[in-house]
């Protein structure tokens, strides 16, 4: 334990582990032994880090939310209260399948929604935004807004989080909370740089 960042005293910390400044871990939570936290996180109510699991800085993980081995979240990503993540695709009780876990990467500044389900093996796009109640079972673009069961991709959001409007004749569109530029090229949405 460390004053560098606050562990709820009815959450359990197992070591050795890392946990970097300012992250604040809340009641009923679980970081198992080998698990690495980046700084300045935020874990709420009841939820589980498996000890291979690596998460980056300014990770806001909301209540309900287990992070299995195999999963790693980049910095800026966001979990919505209750969303799934899996780690084997074909899970038998009596079959054991540990260290057959598939890997999950959630790349930076992404949002999954409450109550969504990311199936292993997947990888999710930089700023991309799931919806609540989504289910992930193929890879996701940057900036892509995914909705539905299982999940299609319907629009485009910024990285300030809005939903992109239709891109103009030249493949560009502003977002219409910060005022920056993106651009639709071969089916991939990245920021127009100045």
């Amino acid at each position: 334990m460390s004053d560098a960042y606050f562990v709820h005293p009815t959450a359990v910390v197992d070591v050795p582990c890392e946990i970097g400044e300012g992250t604040k871990v809340w009641h009923f939570s679980h970081i198992s032994s080998g698990a690495r936290l980046g700084r300045a996180c935020n874990l709420g109510q009841n939820v589980f880090i498996a000890g291979n699991v690596v998460i980056g800085n300014n990770v806001k993980i909301q209540n309900n939310v287990s992070i299995y081995d195999g999963v790693v979240l980049e910095d800026d990503v966001f979990c919505g209260p209750s969303m799934v993540f899996t780690n084997v695709r074909n899970p038998r009780s009596h079959v054991n399948r540990r260290g057959q876990y598939s890997t999950t990467l959630v790349r930076c500044g992404a949002t999954i929604g409450a109550n969504s389900t990311v199936v292993c093996g997947t990888t999710i796009g930089r700023f991309a935004f799931i919806a609540a109640g989504a289910v992930v079972t193929h890879d996701v673009p940057d900036y892509a807004l995914v909705v539905g069961v299982p999940g299609r991709v319907v629009g485009w959001m910024s990285a300030h989080g809005e939903r992109l409007p239709p891109f103009d004749e030249n493949g560009r569109a502003r977002c219409p909370g910060s005022d920056e530029m993106y651009e639709l090229r071969e089916g991939r949405v990245a920021p127009i740089r100045a």
